[in-house]
């Protein structure tokens, strides 16, 4: 192998970029592969799609920074550059000695996005991507979630992606230690601080230090600039084969099966591979515990390397290599509980049935409606005593994990109100995207609903599989029927094991507080408690959807 450092490339507009270029020795021609990074090139080496092993199978492989990011110039704005810089990168990839001409693209998570900005734009090099673990509509996963602001990731990367931004514009070397110092502090310091700090969406951990956030601010003032993040009813444009992996607990775990079903249902290549992952463990790198359950080894991936995988499909549409790879089912799930992998022929399985459980009196939940009336249940929502976040798909400081854990503390709150089955007679799978139902009132302006769908095993440990936020403006003490998307799962609920499902109104500081007043996020620092009403009688009937597999005859 042979290695070319900081070899540049110029953008339409003069900016240099710079890469780090894998090829094999000798004269080609073969294709290339291209990550482009806001994380350090070298940093993210092997991160994605091991150089070694990607040359040794004929490829070139490039490793470049984004703009502003590193050792490329220009200035650094998340997003606002990606798909500009994407397509003049891979036409000039494609133009390098030795190459075949024909482009792929992998990479995760940012890496992901820039992937789909570069298809977008449609390079006509551009054969494949491979883009794991990220978003479709930043509206949904990436700023904001169910109109709550992703708190967590927002304070935790804007200072992460911040602290080169810090050293770059620096005027000399202690200024630069001094500045990051105490940008360190406030990274340190966001769970018993930052994170509580209001206005929300002017974190002021961030805010004080003057670096680019993950785009909450901008789309909040002008949600036009989101634009450049946002993949979501775009996928027309895409020409490239994409092969999608998520995590059941990814932050940006419904980004990536939109992305799948998006592309499918306009008839694209497209294959989704989804484990029982995080953001930060896939496709091996866990060793199969997530959170407190450990999925096995099998979980890591179903009898093949990931690197492996990647390139196959490389093979396929970069060299035209008939290794059946778009012969075979385009889904694979890993479905817990049972923890099994399984192919499917979409997603979601056309079979699942939507059906719902009820929430109903003494906490109960059951398939049947109710059919009387019934005292509604009540609680006390205090933003100053918020719920704090407990797993889930979580990418924030590291004090809040991301995977399935006990919810005991939770739900001994007064505030979280718990919905129990009884133990089920049989298995039941649960295996598609999940909604809530909910026949609710407040006595604020506006308030959040938040609920969680729990697995409780024959010990009566509760696990969270899914939850999800709506964030809603209300007249008070009107009641109203709200949906939540729990967004997506894959779960066997065994027999001797109960549903439950959790309502409340905080998941903090993974989600911005609701401080019950109306006002804007971005100037709202007022705090007031809420009284909160659950209705669950025969007129106002919430119930939680559950997409339910039939088992095989």
């Amino acid at each position: 192998m042979e290695i070319e450092f900081d070899v540049e490339a110029t953008m339409r507009d003069g900016a240099v970029l710079r890469a780090d270029v894998y090829r094999p020795v000798g004269d080609g021609p073969w294709p290339v592969l291209v990550q482009r990074t806001p994380y350090d090139r070298r940093a993210m080496l092997q991160m994605f799609l091991d150089p070694f092993t990607a040359v040794s199978r004929g490829y070139i492989l490039i490793h470049q920074d984004t703009r502003g990011r590193f050792r490329s110039e220009g200035d650094w704005l998340p997003f606002t550059y990606e798909a500009e810089d994407g397509y003049d990168t891979v036409r000039w990839a494609a133009s390098l000695p030795g190459s075949s001409g024909v482009v792929g693209m992998f990479g995760a998570s940012y890496t992901g996005n820039t992937q789909w900005a570069a298809a977008l734009a449609k390079p006509p090099e551009l054969r494949a991507i491979s883009p794991g673990v990220t978003w479709s509509d930043p509206s949904n996963g990436l700023h904001f979630r169910g109109g709550a602001i992703e708190l967590g990731l927002n304070g935790w990367w804007s200072l992460t992606t911040g602290a080169g931004e810090i050293v770059a514009r620096a005027q000399d070397p202690a200024q630069a230690f001094t500045a990051l110092g105490a940008a360190i502090a406030d990274f340190d310091g966001l769970v018993p601080d930052g994170y509580w700090g209001l206005p929300a969406a002017e974190l002021p951990a961030v805010a004080r230090h003057g670096v680019p956030d993950i785009g909450v601010r901008r789309a909040l003032a002008d949600p036009a600039a989101a634009d450049g993040a946002t993949i979501a009813g775009k996928h027309s444009s895409v020409e490239a084969a994409a092969l999608s992996t998520g995590g059941w607990f990814d932050i940006f775990l419904q980004g990536t099966l939109d992305n799948h079903i998006a592309m499918t249902a306009l008839g694209k290549p497209s294959r989704l591979i989804v484990g029982p992952w995080t953001h930060t463990a896939r496709a091996g790198m866990a060793g199969g515990v997530v959170g407190e359950v450990n999925f096995g080894m099998a979980s890591t991936y179903p009898g093949i390397a990931y690197d492996e995988l990647q390139l196959d499909w490389f093979d396929h549409w970069l060299k035209g290599v008939n290794n059946g790879i778009d012969a075979e089912p385009p889904v694979k799930i890993f479905v817990m509980g049972i923890n099994q992998w399984r192919s499917e022929a979409e997603w979601p399985p056309a079979r699942a049935v939507d059906t719902p459980w009820y929430l109903g009196a003494d906490a109960t939940l059951t398939p049947a409606p109710p059919i009387t009336e019934q005292t509604p249940d009540r609680y006390l929502y205090d933003p100053a005593d918020p719920v704090r976040t407990r797993g889930g798909n979580l990418v924030m400081a590291s004090e809040y994990p991301a995977g399935q854990f006990d919810q005991a503390a939770t739900e001994q709150r007064p505030d979280v109100l718990v919905y129990t089955s009884e133990p089920l007679a049989d298995n039941l799978e649960v295996t598609g995207q999940v909604r809530m139902r909910l026949h609710a009132a407040t006595d604020a302006p506006s308030t959040d609903w938040v609920v969680r769908l729990c697995d409780v095993d024959t010990d009566g440990v509760s696990r969270n599989l899914c939850d999800g936020i709506q964030r809603i403006q209300a007249v008070p003490g009107e009641p109203g029927q709200y949906e939540i998307d729990l967004w997506s799962t894959s779960n066997v609920f065994l027999a001797g094991h109960r549903i439950r499902v959790q309502v409340t109104s905080s998941n903090f500081p993974r989600w911005d507080r609701n401080l019950n007043t109306a006002e804007p996020a971005t100037t709202a620092v007022t705090i007031r408690t809420a009284q909160q009403t659950i209705f669950h009688d025969a007129a106002r009937p919430s119930h939680i959807i559950l997409p339910v597999v039939p088992p095989t005859p």
